[in-house]
C-alpha cells in the first residue's frame, strides 16, 4: 500500500529536508550575530528568540518529517538496494546531520544559560558541517555509488 503513496512520501520528504537544511544553515549563522552583535541584554534577548523558533518551530518538526518520510520509502519494497553502498554513506551523512541539529540545540540551551565560550570564528567553521553532509547525502542518491 505505502508503493501507491511513494511520489507524495518522497515529495514531502524533499520539502521536510530542504526546511532542515535551512534551519541547519541558519541557526548557526545566528550563533555568529549573536556572540559578534548582541551587546546588550535586549539584543541578547532577541536573538535568543530567533534562535528558538527556528529551532523548535520550524527545524525539529521538519527532522521528525524528513526522518519519518524516509522511513517509510525505506519500508517500501525495492526503494533500497542494501547490498550496495549508497544506502550506507547516506545513512552516515543522515547521523552526521543529526548529530549536528542535536549539537545546535545544545548551543543554544548553552547561549540560553549565559555560559557560551565559542567565537564567531567557531561557529562559521562549525557552519559548513551541514554542507559536508549534504553533499555526501545527495551524492550518495543520485550517483548511487
Amino acid at each position: 500500500m505505502l508503493g501507491d503513496f511513494y511520489l507524495w512520501i518522497k515529495a514531502l520528504h524533499i520539502m521536510a529536508v530542504i526546511s532542515w537544511m535551512a534551519g541547519l544553515f541558519y541557526l548557526p549563522r545566528l550563533f555568529v550575530y549573536h556572540v559578534e552583535r548582541a551587546e546588550g541584554a535586549q539584543m541578547h534577548d532577541v536573538f535568543m528568540t530567533m534562535e528558538h523558533k527556528l529551532l523548535r518551530v520550524i527545524m525539529n518538526p521538519a527532522m521528525i518529517v524528513a526522518w519519518g518520510t524516509g522511513l517509510l520509502m525505506v519500508a517500501i519494497p525495492g526503494v533500497v538496494t542494501w547490498a550496495a553502498i549508497w544506502p550506507w554513506t547516506k545513512f552516515a551523512g543522515l547521523i552526521g546531520m543529526t548529530w549536528f541539529h542535536i549539537w545546535c540545540a545544545r548551543r543554544r540551551r548553552i547561549f540560553a544559560e549565559g555560559d557560551n565560550t565559542l567565537t564567531g570564528r567557531d561557529y562559521r567553521m562549525m557552519n559548513e558541517v551541514p554542507t559536508v553532509m549534504m553533499v555526501l547525502i545527495v551524492l550518495s542518491v543520485i550517483v548511487k555509488f
